[in-house]
């Protein structure tokens, strides 16, 4: 932990709430009592460093204290959907390419596999589809074509897709020739993601699918997020836009997963 002062000095505010953030990047948490003690102020100080770090969105206000954004947080799915539009969108036809007419096929709810429903949607063949993801079911609903199951469960507006344990149940209860799933981040450990719900979902229709497909454009390669939410064993492809860095491309020869690069 950082010291109250520097030679003598009592830090301003903005310093506090730069050591504050520093803190944070490195151990992820911290209490509003240890604030107060390490920076020798009251706790009504410290609480007003971390409301106002709060209101800037740098970090997540818990209770009696904070916690870091960068692992367990993302943004919404419409504004990670207009980030690298164009990479996902390649990507995405790369894998509507890998979808043969009667399949069966789990797509779980994300920016990335938005863009591949959307995809997929124009190749009008026969399908059926399970998602837990509404964008998904709508871009596919509309095609004649398609077979469409959406999965109860409790809805979350800004995934606009549903979780829990009742998706959880109803996932089992089909089997699937393939599953599209995202993640927010990949290493040589797996893929990673920020939210527990939505790995649960990517674990569950990993284990239901005959081969499981991994939508990632690059800027994900080598980022850890919250929670695993499979190794790279689990997974048999990814579509990619680039070609991954040296150690991660070893790790997944290794495990056998086939990359596929998506062309302009």
């Amino acid at each position: 932990m950082t010291r109250r002062q520097d030679n003598g000095r009592r830090l301003s505010r903005d310093e506090r709430q730069d050591r504050i953030l520093a803190i944070l990047a490195r151990e992820g948490a911290v209490r509003i009592a240890t604030l107060a003690k390490v920076f020798g102020v009251t706790t009504e100080t410290a609480r007003r460093d971390l409301d106002e770090l709060g209101r800037r969105g740098a970090i997540i206000r818990t209770y009696g204290g904070g916690a870091s954004r960068s692992l367990a947080d993302e943004p919404a799915i419409g504004a990670r959907g207009r980030t690298r539009a164009a990479e996902r969108k390649r990507i995405a036809a790369a894998a509507a390419a890998l979808v043969a007419g009667g399949d069966v096929v789990m797509i779980d709810c994300g920016s990335t596999t938005s863009h591949f429903a959307h995809a997929l949607a124009l190749r009008a063949i026969p399908l059926t589809v399970v998602t837990n993801g509404l964008p998904i079911a709508a871009a596919l609903g509309a095609s004649a074509q398609c077979r469409v199951i959406l999965c109860p469960g409790v809805y979350v507006d800004h995934q606009r897709g549903v979780y829990g344990p009742a998706t959880i149940e109803f996932l089992q209860r089909f089997n699937a020739n393939k599953a599209f799933i995202g993640a927010g981040g990949l290493t040589p450990a797996g893929a990673s993601d920020a939210d527990s719900f939505g790995c649960a979902i990517k674990r569950a229709m990993i284990e239901q699918a005959e081969r499981t497909i991994l939508l990632l454009d690059s800027e994900k390669f080598n980022a850890i997020q919250f929670e695993q939410a499979g190794a790279l064993a689990d997974l048999d492809d990814m579509v990619t836009e680039a070609p991954p860095p040296k150690p991660l491309a070893t790790a997944l020869r290794a495990a056998g997963v086939r990359v596929i690069l998506a062309r302009n």
